[in-house]
C-alpha cells in the first residue's frame, strides 16, 4: 500500500477529506486525522483497513506543522472549549510524531481536551509516559473480547496480544489519562464478553473525568467488513435488548449522551459546495480507494470516485458534502 505525505507544498488542502486533515461535525468536537494506516485487519472493520485491505490502495501521512496550521484556524473559529480528539481510519498511535501532536495541541488557546483512540497494540509504558507528560486526557480504547482465542480472532492477526493490551489499560488508569473502554459489540459473536470488558473497565479504575465504557453498535458498510452471517441491530434492539440489561446487572449508565463529554453544538465551517453542484477540481493525489482520485477546488479537497485522469482536472458532480466532506463522481 502506498504512502503518500501530505504537505503544505503540496498544496493538497486538509478540510474536506474524510481520510486525513480535520473534521468538523458541527460542535465543539474536532476529529484530528494525522495518519490512516492500521496494523490490524478486524474482521468488522468498517473501512476495510489494515495490512490484508482488499479495497484500499493509499495510505495518508500529514506533516505536523501543516496539520497544526489547519487545526489552530479551525479551533480560533470554534472558541474556547474545544476538544481535539485524534482519530483515524486507522491506528494514530503509527503517526511517528503522535506525542509531538498532543503536546502542541494543548498548546492552542481554546483547546481544552486533547483525547486520542488506539487499539492498544503499541501503547507500552514508555509510550503512555510520554502522552502524558504531552498533556494527553483520555485514550478511547478498543477492547472487543477479553477471551484469547476470541481476541485474536477479532483483531484478525496472529500476534495480537490481548493480555498486552490489558496491562496498557491498567498503565492508563494509574496514570494522568482517563481511560474509557470501547469495545464494538457484535450480535452473536462477543455477546459474552462485553460483561467481561464492562467488569474489567469497573475494576481497572476507568472513568475518572469521563465515562469508563463507550460500546459501540456493529454496522455494515460499503466498503467495510462483515464477520460470517453477523446482521446490525437497529438502535432500538441495540440499545433496549443489550444496553439496559448491562445497565441493570452493573448499576452502571452505559447509554453515552454528549453531555457526558461536554460537547455542544456549535457553528460548522460553512460549506463551499452544495449537492449536485458541478465544478471543476485539478486532482493532486491517488485517492484511498481503487478509482478515486483526491481533487482540489475552493481549498477543499473533493473525493472523486470512478475519475477517469489519475492528473490534471477533471469536471464532477458533487454527490455529497456532509459536514464538509466532498465526494463527487465524473459529469
Amino acid at each position: 500500500m502506498a504512502l503518500f505525505r501530505i504537505t503544505r507544498e503540496s498544496g493538497i488542502p486538509l478540510v474536506g477529506c474524510l481520510y486525513f486533515g480535520v473534521v468538523d461535525r458541527g460542535s465543539n468536537l474536532l476529529q484530528i486525522r494525522p495518519s490512516c494506516s492500521c496494523n490490524l485487519n478486524c474482521p468488522f472493520c468498517s473501512v476495510d483497513a489494515g495490512p490484508h485491505s482488499r479495497t484500499r490502495v493509499t495510505n495518508y501521512e500529514v506533516e505536523l506543522n501543516y496539520l497544526m496550521e489547519a487545526v489552530e484556524e479551525i479551533a480560533h473559529f470554534k472558541g474556547p472549549g474545544v476538544e481535539c480528539h485524534i482519530d483515524s481510519p486507522g491506528e494514530p498511535l503509527l503517526y511517528p510524531r503522535i506525542a509531538d501532536l498532543v503536546r502542541e495541541l494543548k498548546e492552542i488557546r481554546e483547546v481544552s481536551v486533547v483525547s486520542m483512540q488506539s487499539n492498544g497494540t503499541l501503547l507500552d509504558e514508555e509510550k503512555i509516559t510520554a502522552l502524558e507528560e504531552a498533556g494527553l486526557d483520555r485514550i478511547n480504547l478498543s477492547m472487543h473480547a477479553l477471551s484469547l482465542e476470541l481476541a485474536v480472532h477479532l483483531a484478525g492477526v496472529p500476534w495480537f496480544d490481548i493480555e498486552k493490551v490489558q496491562q496498557a489499560a491498567r498503565i492508563i488508569a494509574e496514570s494522568k489519562i482517563d481511560l474509557l473502554i470501547a469495545p464494538v459489540y457484535i450480535p452473536g459473536v462477543n455477546d459474552d464478553e462485553i460483561p467481561k470488558l464492562i467488569e474489567f473497565a469497573l475494576q481497572t479504575g476507568a472513568g475518572k473525568r469521563w465515562p469508563p465504557l463507550g460500546i459501540q453498535k456493529f454496522e455494515h458498510y460499503r466498503l467495510g467488513r462483515s464477520p460470517g452471517r453477523v446482521r446490525a441491530q437497529n438502535w432500538w434492539q441495540f440499545y433496549n435488548r443489550n444496553i439496559k440489561e448491562w445497565e441493570k446487572q452493573f448499576a452502571i449508565a452505559l447509554r453515552l449522551k454528549p453531555q457526558d463529554f461536554g460537547i455542544e453544538k456549535r457553528p460548522m465551517i460553512p460549506a463551499v459546495f452544495e449537492k449536485k453542484e458541478k465544478a471543476w477540481v485539478e486532482i493532486r493525489a491517488p485517492g484511498w480507494v481503487r478509482g478515486e482520485q483526491l481533487g482540489v477546488a475552493r481549498n477543499r479537497v473533493v473525493s472523486v470516485m470512478d475519475c477517469p485522469v489519475e492528473q490534471g482536472t477533471a469536471r464532477v458532480q458533487i454527490v455529497s458534502n456532509k459536514h464538509n466532506i466532498y465526494v463527487a463522481v465524473p459529469c
